[in-house]
């Protein structure tokens, strides 16, 4: 399946955080502490980093008018040292299902967030200024390839719909090969797997400017 051309949706989000959720809940309680994957992040920690990601993608393209030079000042901070630096912070009493609350609701905010901002508008991001769209498709890929990270580290079974991968490629990853299949693709353009007849990608960024 090549890339995609087709728009990325808040209903495309929605369903990435619905399938990660759902695969979530599957997971060992004794497993949380364990590492995810090849992250220097516990199980528990990349779930509040992923929420963290999609309460921030949501909080820059909110305001009335969204900043063009640098991000919504939240307080960003690590739990521990080596820690992600999150403004979202999970309530360990509450266990893995209240974890997965906090994940549910980021995305739901940063899917409503998609749906009511016009197309014209734009707030910055490191890799470019960047709109409604393109923030959703970001949203999606750090929920698709995060949830890889998790599932090596739950032990789960893990693979996103292809048109779903196909349509952030698209999206965000103009370079990557359209010869190959979507999910092993966005894996390798995010440095997390090989691809025949490829280079494994050592250093990667994806491209947030509108279409067009």
């Amino acid at each position: 399946m090549p890339h995609s051309t087709a728009a990325v949706t808040a209903d495309d989000l929605d369903l990435a955080v619905r399938l990660a959720v759902a695969a979530l809940r599957e997971a060992p309680p004794e497993a949380w502490s364990g590492k995810a994957g090849s992250l220097e992040w516990d199980c528990w920690e990349t779930v509040e980093h992923l929420s963290d990601d999609l309460f921030a993608y949501a909080a820059q393209i909110a305001p009335r008018t969204p900043p063009m030079d640098g991000e919504v000042p939240f307080v960003w901070e690590s739990r521990r040292p080596g820690g992600p630096a999150n403004a979202v912070h999970a309530d360990r009493s509450a266990g893995p299902a209240g974890l997965l609350q906090v994940l549910d609701a980021c995305g739901g905010m940063l899917s409503a967030v998609v749906r009511h901002t016009p197309p014209d508008v734009r707030a910055h991001h490191t890799f470019g200024a960047s709109d409604a769209e393109g923030f959703a498709a970001m949203g999606i890929v750090e929920t698709l390839v995060h949830m890889h990270d998790l599932a090596e580290g739950l032990g789960l079974t893990w693979e996103p719909p292809a048109d779903l991968c196909a349509r952030v490629l698209g999206r965000l990853f103009p370079g990557a090969p359209h010869d190959t299949d979507p999910w092993p693709t966005l894996l390798w353009a995010t440095g997390r797997g090989d691809l025949p007849g490829h280079p494994r990608v050592t250093s990667w960024r994806w491209y947030g400017s509108p279409r067009g």
